[in-house]
């Protein structure tokens, strides 16, 4: 695809999907202040879930109205409330897991870090150790949510470099942006580069890996509707 064609595709997306997931939720990551950190963190394990992304994105806004939005307050709550709120998203099939899941999260992320994230990723040695700290806060974190936490990072967290999301690689080679076959590893850095050359940083890259993945999302739900994690 010729480079002017690029950029005029990449605005038409960020103009009709939107930027990042975590900017849409009003949550800012600029400054990478722990408490707005920790409230992506939240919501990117709320959409890890095998749960619609409406659903989570409901729930999320539920913890944001109830105020649950640190470690401390989610264990304050306990899992009564927990369950309440998750209920009133929508996570009805998943409430007494995902608030036992919350409660381990957070007890483990005081008691390692003092419930900050930013303190997780400086004891971090890389980035495969980063992914690691992250998956042992507890049972219920895998590649998945740690995934979509960390992508939303890349270009913050110097230590934050998942591979793009298969969705997105999707997206991108029915978009044309790159070719039927690229590996999920070598799609990310030829994705980046025309982010680049449409004058677009680094830091910014994840408002149009969110655009890829919401493509993706969409045309998978044409193939099988069924609800599927989001990631």
């Amino acid at each position: 695809m010729e480079p002017e064609r690029t950029k005029a595709t990449i605005y038409a997306l960020l103009a009709d999907f939107g930027g990042s997931y975590a900017s849409a939720l009003g949550i800012k990551l600029d400054g990478l202040r722990p408490g707005e950190v920790y409230k992506w963190f939240l919501a990117a394990v709320l959409y890890g879930a095998r749960i619609s992304e409406n659903l989570a994105t409901r729930t999320w806004h539920e913890f944001e109205r109830h105020g649950l939005l640190t470690p401390q307050r989610i264990l304050d709550a306990g899992r009564d409330e927990l369950v309440g709120i998750l209920d009133c998203g929508g996570y009805t099939r998943y409430d007494y897991k995902t608030a036992a899941k919350l409660l381990e999260i957070n007890r483990t992320l005081l008691a390692n870090y003092d419930g900050n994230l930013n303190a997780l990723h400086s004891a971090a040695t890389d980035s495969t150790d980063l992914e690691r700290r992250i998956m042992a806060l507890g049972k219920g974190i895998g590649p998945t949510t740690t995934t979509i936490f960390l992508r939303e990072l890349r270009g913050r967290w110097e230590k934050s470099l998942p591979p793009l999301s298969p969705l997105a690689v999707t997206a991108a080679i029915n978009l044309g942006l790159i070719e039927n076959g690229t590996p999920a590893q070598t799609a990310l850095p030829r994705v980046l580069q025309l982010w680049r050359d449409a004058g677009m940083p680094d830091s910014s890259f994840s408002d149009f890996e969110a655009t890829l993945v919401r493509l993706g999302l969409r045309q998978r739900r044409q193939i099988m509707p069924k609800s599927m994690p989001h990631d």
